[in-house]
Formats: C-alpha cells, sequence, structure tokens
C-alpha cells in the first residue's frame, strides 16, 4: 500500500469518528437513545441542571448532533426564563425536536428517574449517612466539583455567544448588578432583570429592523 493510500484510509476513519452517534448506528430506536442518553446524565451528573448543561451539550450536541451550539444557547434561555427544572426543560425540548412526544417523554424520564430513585433512598438513611465522616467529606468534595461544573458551562456559553455590543452590553450589566445585589444584600427580583434584558434586547431588534426597512 502506497503512503497516500494509507493516508486517505486513516483520514476517511478520523472523519468517520468525528461523526455524531445519534443511537441509530447501535440499532436503537431514536426514543431509546434519548431515554439511555439521559439517563445516564441524570445519573452521574450532581448539581442539578446548571451543573448538567455542559453534559448535556457535550453529548447532544457534539457526540450525537441532535442539536446545535446556537439550539443549546436557545434552549438554556428558555428554559432559565419557564416554570421547573432547566435540565428537565432541556431534555423535553430536546427529545420532543428528535422524536416529537414520544422523544420528550422518553428524555424527561430518562433525565428524572435516577435523581427520584436516588434522593428516595437518601432519604431513608440521611441522617445515618451524615454520621459517617467519609461521606460527609466526600459531600464537601462534591459540592466543589459542582461549582466547577456551573463556571465550566457559564465560560462554554460566553464563549460561544455571538460577540456582539449589546450582548456584551447585556451580559456586563447583568452579571454588575447581580454582583452588587450579592455584595450588598440588597433585594432585587431576578425575574425584573430578565424582563428588562429582554425588553432591552427586544427594542433593539426592532429599531435594527426599522433601520433595514428605512435603508431599502
Amino acid at each position: 500500500m502506497t503512503g497516500d493510500g494509507a493516508a486517505a484510509i486513516i483520514k476517511d476513519m478520523e472523519t468517520n469518528d468525528k461523526k455524531p452517534d445519534n443511537g441509530k448506528k447501535r440499532g436503537l430506536p431514536l426514543p431509546l437513545a434519548l431515554f439511555l442518553t439521559f439517563l445516564k446524565i441524570g445519573l452521574f451528573t450532581f448539581g442539578g441542571g446548571y451543573a448538567m448543561i455542559s453534559v448535556i451539550e457535550s453529548n447532544c450536541v457534539e457526540k450525537r448532533g441532535w442539536i446545535t451550539h446556537d439550539d443549546m444557547m436557545n434552549i438554556t434561555v428558555i428554559a432559565e426564563s419557564t416554570p421547573g427544572p432547566i435540565a428537565i426543560n432541556c431534555a423535553t425540548f430536546v427529545g420532543f425536536k428528535q422524536a416529537g412526544l414520544l422523544g420528550a417523554s422518553a428524555a424527561t424520564l430518562g433525565v428524572v428517574l435516577p435523581s427520584f430513585i436516588i434522593i428516595f433512598l437518601i432519604s431513608l438513611f440521611l441522617d445515618s449517612l451524615l454520621e459517617i465522616k467519609a461521606v460527609a467529606s466526600a459531600f464537601r468534595g462534591i459540592r466543589l466539583a459542582v461549582g466547577l461544573l456551573i463556571v465550566s458551562a457559564a465560560v462554554n456559553m460566553i464563549r460561544k455567544a455571538k460577540k456582539k455590543p449589546l450582548y456584551i452590553a447585556i451580559l456586563s450589566a447583568s452579571a454588575a448588578v447581580m454582583l452588587t445585589v450579592e455584595l450588598l444584600s440588597l433585594r432585587f427580583s431576578t425575574i425584573a432583570l430578565m424582563l428588562i434584558a429582554a425588553a432591552v434586547g427586544l427594542a433593539a431588534y426592532l429599531i435594527g429592523r426599522r433601520r433595514k426597512e428605512a435603508g431599502k
């Protein structure tokens, strides 16, 4: 075999490895693939929805290609703005986008089931578990890891967001307001902050559209 032929085969193998695995490669029905994927996410992720964002993005965007990075950004914003845990909202959206109502039900059940079972079992033995020093130390370590997962998800979203002046201004202003509220122990609703940011974004969109129409 020539060097060029070997190089072509290696390149083809690398390309195939990068193709997203949407569950069909292993002969799994899509609803079952959604259920198993989100079951794994729910089973091995601690810290709630924010800690799950980076794991959901890794599995649903990079590995399987079910959604794009832009979809993930939009899902996160919508899931945060609607009632219910953010991880469940994300799972429901991804499942519905891929396989309709059945996919949404499968993905939601997958992400909820591990937490329900684990919390139920822990609630039966929580007091006795916390008396064990090794378990208490493990929980302290998990808290630190959860914080790092949340920071990692936030950094990834900021890096992949569109670098427009308006977006940067809204992000900077929101971060400054929330930091000031926390440091000074002020009372300011996060809902009010979200509504203000939404109003600013909508106003900027309408102004931009009018300028485009006027320029035609």
